[in-house]
């Protein structure tokens, strides 16, 4: 399936910056086998005073921009073009969990495939009690490592409520689990701690997902956004597998994966400091478009 896609993240400043530094992970992702980049254009305004590309330890690409001017207002506008092939079947030779927590430890790698990355703590992530009990509740006997991924997201979709004014960037997961309320950030944050907390390694997805207007409505322009979903691994024969916990799939040809981390925080789409006061403003606006 071929996209274009566009993403435009601007922020305004009630006292011009006088500088700052931006790390900026907007760039979708070239995956062997299911994801192609054929071009991608990151426009950045003002044009900032240092700019330079990079890969991080996890593979993922991304674009560091240093300010030294002051500036009212900056705006990052990504314009790309993607492949995203479909999903291929396969047939589940996933470990039970006991068999699974066997093979993490038999992994004596540290490449960034590796599982052991993904299993403990991460700054935005803990594995807690409750994330635990929640997820043995939905553990049957001779599960499969695989299936208990699945059996989790899907009780995650069911029990929470999609609600974007429920919580911000900076909510804790188990916040907006004690809530039942959230977005894609929270059930992903959430998914993540209830798999690690039952031994099973997981991570985030930042990426897109295309979304469908009502039946005889136009598409509007820059109504979708960024989305977020999880990486789980089960076991060596399988690796990982994705699964979008918001909408209770797996992940498809409709998500567009841009990058992958232990949490959020790792793959912000902007992070950064600033060197300013008072009141700031900030809109995204995302387009997945997909071409005939």
């Amino acid at each position: 399936m071929l996209y274009d896609v566009g993403l435009r993240i601007s922020y305004s400043y009630a006292t011009p910056a006088a500088g700052g530094r931006h790390v900026l992970y907007m760039t979708p992702a070239e995956v062997p086998g299911r994801q192609r980049t054929i071009t991608s254009l990151l426009e950045i305004k003002p044009a900032p005073d240092e700019r330079f590309a990079r890969t991080d330890f996890f593979g993922n690409t991304l674009v560091e921009a240093a300010f030294r001017a002051p500036h009212a207002e900056i705006v990052f506008r990504l314009r790309s073009r993607v492949e995203r092939y479909a999903e291929v079947a396969v047939k589940d030779v996933s470990p039970t969990l006991d068999a699974l927590i066997e093979e993490i430890v038999s992994v004596r790698s540290l490449a960034p495939e590796s599982p052991q990355h993904f299993l403990a703590d991460s700054p935005r992530v803990s594995a807690r009690t409750e994330f635990g009990a929640y997820a043995r509740e939905q553990i049957k006997p001779g599960m499969t490592t695989r299936q208990i991924v699945e059996a989790v997201g899907k009780a995650i979709d069911r029990d929470m409520t999609f609600d974007p004014d429920a919580t911000d960037v900076n909510t804790p997961p188990e916040e907006a689990f004690a809530r039942r309320h959230g977005v894609c950030q929270d059930f992903t944050h959430i998914m993540i701690g209830c798999l690690r907390a039952i031994g099973v390694p997981a991570g985030y997805v930042s990426g897109f997902l295309r979304t469908n207007p009502p039946e005889g409505q136009p598409r509007l322009e820059g109504a979708d956004a960024m989305h977020a979903w999880v990486r789980a691994w089960c076991g060596k024969k399988l690796g990982w597998v994705e699964y979008d916990p918001t909408n209770g799939m797996f992940s498809g040809d409709d998500h567009i994966i841009v990058a992958y981390g232990r949490d959020y925080g790792d793959v912000a789409p902007v992070r950064g400091v600033v060197r300013t006061a008072g009141a700031q403003d900030s809109t995204q606006a995302v387009d997945v478009v997909p071409l005939a």
